[in-house]
Formats: structure tokens, C-alpha cells, sequence
């Protein structure tokens, strides 16, 4: 019997790790780590499979809430096998390189978190092998019986470089795993291709479940919506922050912004950039050839950028028009983008815009929520602010809408969905839909520490 064990990431979007049990081959989808939690609060629970067969982790992509628990992991599995795609490995290795100084920075003198070191990624990185899309390879698990035997697929996912939904078959049973994914055009990446097979079990994201799709343009028509906004500000001779992730959204948003600029839809103007994510830039140019691009000829390293870490006095961003992509897409505390929206807010010329999902604890949600002439108060100890800027949000999605979810279900056929990554509003409406859509299928919604046979 097959069994599925949700660790984190279940009813929430955060600490990604799912287990399953093919006749006692252990297999994890994901180990991430919750992107608003510290400590043994943002892990996944580990501990539920500390007595359980742990053989093979499959990451699905580079995001912090997919793969940065993965240290700890190998810490109490050190023979788990980690496989992924080369793009992911490649940007996998920045990424847990960034997140030790920013773990330490967070845990302090927190004796019960065991930290990793810049050596252990070394080592870890080194371990990870790879796999390119649809080329079919098997998972052995340490016992070597046949029954345990797993084929394993990756399938583009269209979420960011490297971003892969899983297809495991173990004896003709098959699991598809969406992991992130997107089925809309990006500016660089386009939409994922799944391929249309027979499966039994679909373990389904589904972030934007609760999202009226009305409320979401095409990727191109935002495009158009945003440059109009930003021309507003800049002929005022104001600036604008927009909040990024440096994974992905830097990069869809500085080739979106630089593609406005050369169709003459926006002025050019200087773009700060900073942080990781200008390395990141670097692996999405030597990949352009090598994976599903929509102008394989377009580098991002092409774009005449100024580094944000190269400016001591914020009142630089004001001395002329600018617009700076600043890290994190939540404005989490502490990260540049929160740092710099405590000065922006006063700003009365410029603004504050907003591309993507914000959790609801994160000050981004708080801003994003906000209008000017609001007062708000971004962290639990600081003094309420007076909005002076402009605030406005668009919606550059890089997951699917809710009937793209659905699309899947109908390709793919299963006769069980588990619902997963997505807030209790979010499982609830896709659940309902299925349901009402899909009379012979079983829809669950899955909960941490709960088993589902599958």
C-alpha cells in the first residue's frame, strides 16, 4: 500500500514537504521552509518520519518555502538521495549560500535551532543530481525489492527557471505532483506543457483557489496597466518600489519593465536592482538555450541596472526618477524592500507598487492593504506611519488561476486529488468545484500529520 504524509505546506502556503511511501521506498516531495516563521516554527515536522524509510527528496523548484529546509534534512538523513533539475541545482546553490546569513541573523543565540554552515551547502550541493525534463529516470529504495521500484518524470511547470511538476509511477500507479505551477505566458518563461496522462492520484496546488479570475489580466495587458501607473509617478518626478521576490519575480519583472522601455511605453529611466537576484539573472541567461523560453535571445544581463547596495542615502532614489526592484516580495522585516518602504511611505510624489501574493501576516500585506492618508503600523513594536505615497497593486501571477487548476483535473484524469499549498479559502473553493465538477472523483484536502492512502 502507497501512503501520503502531508509535513508542512498542507492548508498553508509555506514549508513545502510532502512524504510518500511506495511499498517502503520513502520519498519526499520538497522540503521547504515557512518564509514568515523563525526557528523549529519554520521547519516542516521532520519528526513524523524519523522511524520511517527516508530513501529519495525530489525538489520541484529553488523557492524558499520548497527547498530551504533541505540542509536539515540531509542533517537527520544524511544517506537521502536529492534530485532535481539542473536548473533548480544550479540556483539552489545561491540560494542556501543566502539563507545562511539570513538564518543567522533571525535565530541568534537560539540554542535549540541547529544552524548549517556555508561548508555544509558546499557538500550538499555537491550530492544533488539532476535530471532535464521528461527524461524518465527510477528511484531505488535501499531495500531493492521490485514492488518499491518508482519511475520519476520531470514536466516543465512554467513557475519559475527550473520549476518541475513530478509524475511517479510505482507498479503502474501514478501520482502527479503539480509542485508551483503556471499555464499563462510570463515575459521570459512560457506557460507549462503538461503532458496528458492517465494518472491515479493529482496532489494539486492551489494558491489562487479563492481568486476571482476576473481580477487577474493576462501577463501582457497587466503589462500595459503597470507602465501606465508608473509613467503617472514619474512625470511627477516621483520614484517607485516595487517589492520582489529575487527568485523569479525580479526576473519577469526587470525584462517586463525593460521590454516597456524599449516599446517606448515607459521612460528610460535608471532600474536598481541588488542582492542574489542579480545572480540569479546570471543563471537565467545561460539557461535561455536549454529550456522553454519565449525569446531565447533576451539576457537579462543586457539591461543597464545600478546596484541598490551601492547607495548610502536613500534620498538618492529621490534626487531623480528611478524605479527600484527590492527584495523581498513581502517586505518581510529587515530585507531591503521593508527597510526601503519605511522611508517611501513618506514620500508623497512616489509610490509603492505591489506584483504579487502577499501573506496576510507579512508587512507587505499591511502596506498592500493601505491607501494614502492611512496610518499603519508595519511590525508589532513600531510607531503608526501616515501612507503619504501612492499604493496600488497589480497581479503578475506566476501560478495557475483557479479554472487552469481545474483544466488539469480534466487532462489528467485521476481518480483521487489532493489539495495542497493554498490558504483554508482557497482548498475550501477547489474542493467545492471538483466536487460539484467531478462526481467519480475523490477530492481530500490535506491536512500535516494526516495519512492518505494513495
Amino acid at each position: 500500500m502507497n501512503t501520503f504524509l502531508p509535513l508542512g505546506g498542507a492548508d498553508e502556503i509555506g514549508a513545502n514537504c510532502y512524504y510518500i511511501n511506495f511499498n517502503g521506498n520513502g520519498i519526499l516531495l520538497d522540503c521547504g521552509m515557512h518564509p514568515r516563521k523563525t526557528g523549529l516554527e519554520s521547519l516542516p515536522a521532520l519528526e513524523l518520519i524519523k522511524d520511517l524509510p527516508v530513501d529519495h527528496v525530489l525538489i520541484s523548484h529553488a523557492h524558499q518555502d520548497h527547498l530551504s529546509s533541505l540542509p536539515f534534512l540531509v542533517k537527520r538523513h544524511p544517506y537521502i538521495h536529492i534530485t532535481t533539475t539542473p536548473q533548480t541545482r544550479a540556483i539552489s546553490e545561491l540560494t542556501l549560500h543566502n539563507s545562511v546569513s539570513i538564518l543567522r541573523k533571525e535565530v541568534g543565540e537560539d540554542e535549540n535551532f541547529e544552524m548549517y554552515s556555508h561548508d555544509e551547502v558546499d557538500l550538499l550541493i555537491k550530492t544533488i543530481d539532476y535530471k532535464a525534463y521528461e527524461d524518465e529516470f527510477e528511484l531505488l529504495g535501499y531495500s531493492h525489492s521490485d514492488k518499491s521500484k518508482v519511475k520519476c518524470t520531470f514536466y516543465d511547470a512554467g513557475h519559475i527557471l527550473g520549476s518541475a511538476s513530478i509524475l511517479l509511477d510505482n507498479n503502474g500507479k501514478k501520482i502527479f505532483y503539480t509542485g508551483d505551477i503556471n499555464l499563462t505566458n510570463q515575459t521570459l518563461l512560457p506557460a507549462s506543457r503538461i503532458t496528458e496522462i492517465k494518472v491515479d492520484t493529482l496532489i494539486l496546488e492551489t494558491t489562487y483557489g479563492a481568486t476571482n479570475s476576473k481580477l487577474l489580466n493576462s501577463w501582457e495587458d497587466e503589462s500595459l496597466h503597470l507602465a501606465k501607473e508608473i509613467n503617472k509617478i514619474l512625470n511627477k518626478g516621483g520614484s517607485i518600489l516595487i517589492p520582489v521576490f529575487a527568485l523569479g519575480k525580479m526576473q519577469e519583472m526587470l525584462g517586463t519593465i525593460w521590454q516597456s522601455m524599449t516599446k517606448g511605453k515607459l521612460p528610460v529611466v535608471d532600474i536598481y536592482t541588488g542582492g542574489i537576484g542579480k545572480k540569479i539573472n546570471r543563471v537565467y541567461d545561460y539557461n535561455r538555450q536549454v529550456v522553454n523560453r519565449i525569446d531565447p535571445e533576451f539576457e537579462l544581463s543586457n539591461i543597464p541596472v545600478k546596484d541598490i547596495n551601492d547607495v548610502d542615502d536613500v534620498n538618492e532614489f529621490f534626487k531623480h526618477p528611478c524605479i527600484v526592484l527590492a527584495s523581498s516580495g513581502m517586505m518581510i522585516k529587515g530585507t531591503a524592500s521593508f527597510n526601503l518602504a519605511r522611508n517611501w511611505i513618506n514620500r508623497k510624489n512616489s509610490a509603492i507598487f505591489t506584483v504579487g501574493y502577499m501573506d496576510p501576516q507579512t508587512p507587505g500585506y499591511i502596506i498592500a492593504n493601505a491607501k494614502r492618508g492611512d496610518k499603519i503600523q508595519l511590525t508589532e513594536y513600531s510607531e503608526p506611519r501616515e501612507i503619504k505615497c501612492e499604493i496600488k497593486n497589480f497581479r503578475f501571477s506566476a501560478h495557475a488561476k483557479r479554472e487552469d487548476l481545474i483544466s488539469i483535473v480534466k487532462k489528467l484524469k485521476p481518480a483521487k486529488v489532493i489539495l495542497v499549498h493554498g490558504d483554508p479559502e482557497a482548498i475550501d473553493w477547489m474542493g467545492a468545484q471538483l466536487i460539484k465538477d467531478f462526481k467519480n472523483i475523490k477530492v481530500l484536502a490535506a491536512k500535516t500529520g494526516k495519512y492518505i492512502d494513495v
